[in-house]
């Protein structure tokens, strides 16, 4: 046994001398050596020195880089990183085989792997166990946990449950993966401390990630995420020791009892019933790629009396995600399968959940016959405009109170739903990227309400919840994101896909029912309010150098911005991350890195908005441009001549874009 520690320590010390010379050389930064070091120091097993030294051994310096060069940290809402390096080493492949899921998660303190799910619980429970000290609180804090079906997610979800009880928190853990909106409602439901999902979204399948949820059901935002942040830097190993046995936590196994809870308030989001009932000629098609919204939109869809079929080769849980390039239903190939068997069955409307069912993309027959793909934007402003409109005839709102009610939607979501929310009387409020800041905004609201009427808030019915906001606070009619993230009530604190594709179902019923197709509708809406376009493009850096070359744009944008765009001048620059800006209610908004140029433009107007991505390797670009109708409405050809031109200046002003941000990394 000396021999082999012996053999062990020289062989460590040897690969310490390996590293310190590739540093000398330029081939690892000075941050990957310290990490290295860090996390080789605390290994539980041999695992971590085994993959480094095979990676060193083989000069594969930019892999230790992109795992090592810094440690994970809070994005929007939590932690996302690689959980499959792009290269394997032999002892991660373990005794899978090359087709298969790696027997070990990604090794380096830049993945998401047990070494990081074990830190981020621990200083999450730390934070919590220091909250009720000083909020007063006696009991246990309570934790809910729920996992997607990605690669680990669930040893991932048993680690945090485990970790959690041993540091004297309680944990109650889905049976199976479920949605990043369900996980929302039931922190709120069971009156729990705070939530965990283990979920990477759409991202590929080598990625997983862990967010957070406070006890408003929303994700953490300040201070609370840099109270957690703190916490977790200070945790530096995996090595604890767990509290006694009489002050650890338990962990329960929930399910359906939760999973019927949530589909009756979702059945509250249908505001017209009988309408669904009538519209048995429309076909829908769904499909949860291989994700969580298989497990209640198909019994919400039926409840509800829909006319629909699911795509049976993406009707299972899979983190490969093997049918799709992406399972983003932002991308068009995301929704080829379910479109090719809504061609096949003549069906109205297709629409798709990504795999934590947190967005929906919808494609819907158009007036030709063919699916026609829909934007975030477009369908987000059909739901409002519906719901809105429903709302009044209704007679739920009305002039009278309609000022109470309010559209969220944030800074780089069309401006098509403020110029509907005005046009009825509705408060429009914007907030940054990130549905933690409209969760942010309903528990304001909330708050608004007297204590004494606001008891027990999360077990009253809509109805209830509906009278009190609209009496003493604001009414939350509907909020979106233009990356095709929707909510239409306040019981979900983050976007829902389960609750939009029963909406958008409703929207497609709506226009079914008046003769139309939801495009033609959708057209409607335009010639009435005008016609907004928009275009969001990215621009993809990965690893160390890539997350360099995302900074040193954001940098010259702020230091150099743009003084004219494809000659017209630039009339307005907000530059959130420096300035200060309030939303329409008066509320400081958040320091961001983005900037929003206003661009003079004397047939509409026009910005560009332009912010580093919270969750993935890439800086995104938004175009906005939009025409009004000088008297009345736009006519059909109007419209279409217009949809061209705005169409045409979009495509140049990216290529443009394009163009200069080459010259900006020169």
């Amino acid at each position: 046994m000396t021999e082999q520690l012996a053999a062990m320590s020289a062989e460590v010390e040897e690969l310490n001398s390996r590293i310190e010379r590739a540093v000398a050389r330029g081939q690892l930064m000075q941050s990957t050596a310290k990490n290295i070091r860090s996390l080789l120091a605390g290994a539980p097993t041999d695992l971590y020195f085994k993959s480094v030294k095979q990676l060193a051994d083989s000069g594969e310096w930019s892999e230790l880089n992109d795992r090592f060069y810094q440690t994970l940290a809070f994005g929007t809402g939590g932690l996302r990183g690689r959980t499959i390096g792009k290269i394997v080493t032999t002892t991660e492949r373990g005794n899978a085989g090359e087709d298969e899921r790696p027997q070990f998660p990604c090794v380096g303190t830049n993945a998401m792997n047990f070494f990081n799910i074990n830190r981020a619980t621990r200083g999450l429970v730390a934070y919590l166990h220091d909250w009720n000290r000083r909020e007063k609180i006696s009991a246990k804090p309570r934790l809910v946990i729920a996992h997607d079906p990605r690669f680990f997610s669930k040893e991932f979800a048993e680690l945090a449950a485990k970790v959690a009880a041993e540091n004297g928190c309680d944990a109650c853990v889905f049976e199976g993966p479920r949605s990043v909106p369900e996980l929302s409602f039931t922190v709120r439901y069971l009156k729990a401390s705070a939530g965990i999902v283990i979920t990477a979204s759409h991202n590929p399948p080598y990625d997983n990630g862990y967010k957070v949820y406070f006890s408003d059901g929303a994700q953490v935002i300040e201070p609370h995420a840099s109270g957690i942040i703190a916490k977790v830097k200070a945790i530096t190993s995996e090595s604890f020791r767990p509290v006694s046995k009489d002050q650890q936590g338990k962990v329960t196994t929930i399910g359906k009892d939760i999973d019927q809870a949530y589909m009756r308030r979702l059945e509250t989001l249908i505001l017209d019933p009988l309408m669904i009932r009538k519209a048995k000629s429309l076909r829908v098609i769904y499909t949860p790629l291989h994700g969580t919204g298989s497990v209640i939109i198909k019994s919400m869809l039926t409840r509800l009396g829909f006319n629909f079929q699911v795509v049976p080769e993406q009707d299972r849980f899979d983190g490969r995600f093997p049918t799709v390039r992406s399972p983003n239903p932002e991308n068009a190939e995301a929704l080829t399968m379910a479109i090719n068997l809504a061609q096949k069955e003549d069906a109205d409307l297709v629409v798709a959940t990504d795999p934590d069912c947190d967005r929906m993309g919808a494609a819907v027959r158009a007036k030709g016959g063919k699916m026609k793909l829909l934007t975030g934007n477009q369908t987000g402003s059909l739901l409002a405009w519906y719901r809105i409109k429903t709302l009044f005839d209704k007679g739920v709102l009305n002039k009278q109170n309609a000022s109470r009610a309010v559209v969220i939607k944030t800074f780089v979501t069309t401006d098509l739903q403020k110029a509907i929310a005005n046009f009825y009387g509705l408060r429009c409020v914007e907030t940054l990227t990130g549905f933690k800041y409209i969760g942010e905004k309903l528990g304001k609201y909330e708050r608004a309400i007297p204590e004494q009427l606001r008891q027990n808030y999360a077990h009253l019915t809509e109805q209830q919840t509906r009278r009190l906001r609209l009496a003493h606070s604001s009414f939350y009619v509907f909020g979106g994101e233009e990356s095709y993230g929707y909510s239409g009530a306040d019981f979900v604190r983050d976007k829902d896909g389960n609750g939009a594709v029963i909406v958008f179902c409703e929207v497609a019923a709506y226009a079914k029912s008046r003769g139309q197709t939801v495009d033609e509708l959708l057209d409607e809406i335009f010639a009435k309010f005008g016609y907004f376009a928009e275009k969001t493009n990215s621009l993809v850096f990965e690893g160390a150098e890539g997350a360099n070359k995302i900074a040193r744009l954001i940098e010259s944008y702020s230091a150099s911005p743009f003084s004219e765009v494809l000659g017209s001048r630039v009339i307005g620059m907000k530059n959130f991350e420096t300035d200060m800006v309030e939303d329409v209610e008066g509320d400081l908004v958040p320091k961001e890195k983005m900037l929003i140029f206003e661009v003079e433009d004397p047939a509409g107007a026009g910005r560009i908005a332009v912010r580093p991505s919270g969750t993935e390797p890439k800086i995104k670009y938004y175009l906005f441009a939009q025409r009004r109708p000088d008297n009345g409405k736009f006519d059909s050809a109007e419209l279409t001549r217009i949809k061209a031109q705005i169409g045409e200046k979009l495509d140049r002003l990216w290529d443009w874009l394009q163009q200069d941000a080459e010259e900006r990394l020169r």
